[in-house]
């Protein structure tokens, strides 16, 4: 019978899952506040397709040098492995978002951060259902009372909601889907690859599809953009995009992707008060009460052991 972890192991343990936890809530943050860089290209008369073409042509040279760094004395991928990050790309970053910036041009940012809350219950489903895995209980308490405050803040969303509601937030919803099915898939290849050789990969072959499907769907003419469009991008590629894709895939490495994905209920919090802030979205007592939900579910979540 194995012996009990001595109390600094335990300590050690704990404060290594905490700081992994931080880096998913940090990369969560910094991944929602793309909804509100988003809104604020879309004034410019920009659609998704140039949307995010513009974002993953500032972010590929990223992606590119961190790719060639990691692989320099890296065991080679087998075409098991290659495929995988091709789908895996493919699913992530260029379908998941293509689709909820999409869904934007006909919902709020608050909205579709909140219907993007659903990925952890889809992460969680797949994981139980597909691959066989135990959810603990305080993962289900914690899911269960962020889910409450954020039925509260959807509830004032959608009496408030305009036309296009239903449509947009379908395609964000799809979002949802194939980012939790990335992030599953992710979770049983990061550790074989490594985390930010697999997500400089993925982004590389994300990269490609949404460039390529820039040049196939629209005129070479529409990469001439006032300035703002192009330093809203560049904040897009980098802060929202580059940045938030490794911290979301370190927190994958270190806690595992349902915890990660848990990690990101603070994403409706921030969206709320930066749309608040940036974009003149209300706030009202119903808002606040689920985002008081929503940090205590982050909370129990920060309780689970090691």
């Amino acid at each position: 019978m194995s012996s009990p972890p001595s109390p600094d192991a335990a300590s050690t343990a704990r404060k290594l899952f905490l700081i992994g936890l931080l880096i998913g809530v940090t990369g969560a943050v910094l991944f929602s506040t793309k909804a509100i860089v988003a809104k604020l290209i879309y004034r410019y008369d920009v659609d998704a397709v140039t949307l995010i073409a513009f974002r993953m042509m500032f972010s590929l040279p990223f992606f590119i040098v961190i790719g060639i760094w990691k692989s320099r004395n890296a065991t080679p991928l087998s075409g098991k492995e290659k495929w995988q990050i091709v789908l895996l790309g493919l699913m992530g970053y260029y379908l998941s978002s293509f689709l909820d910036f999409l869904g934007l041009q006909y919902i709020s940012a608050g909205l579709e951060r909140l219907i993007l809350f659903l990925t952890p219950s889809f992460v969680l489903l797949i994981s139980v259902f597909l691959m066989k895995k135990k959810i603990s209980a305080i993962e289900w308490a914690a899911l269960g009372t962020s889910y409450l405050g954020t039925v509260l803040v959807f509830m004032h969303d959608v009496r408030v909601g305009g036309n296009g509601v239903v449509l947009g937030s379908v395609l964000v919803l799809c979002s949802a889907v194939s980012y939790a099915i990335y992030l599953v898939g992710t979770g049983e290849l990061v550790r074989r690859v490594g985390a930010l050789r697999l997500v400089a990969y993925a982004m590389c072959v994300s990269s490609v599809a949404c460039i390529g499907q820039f040049f196939l769907l629209r005129p070479t003419s529409m990469l001439i953009q006032p300035m703002a469009v192009y330093n809203l991008s560049m904040i897009n590629a980098f802060f929202c995009t580059v940045l938030p894709v490794f911290l979301t895939m370190i927190a994958v490495d270190r806690i595992g992707a349902a915890t990660a994905s848990q990690a990101g209920m603070i994403g409706p919090v921030s969206t709320l008060f930066l749309a608040a802030w940036i974009l003149g979205e209300p706030i009202t007592g119903i808002q606040l009460a689920g985002t008081a939900l929503v940090l205590c579910g982050i909370y129990l979540l920060s309780k689970k052991r090691a």
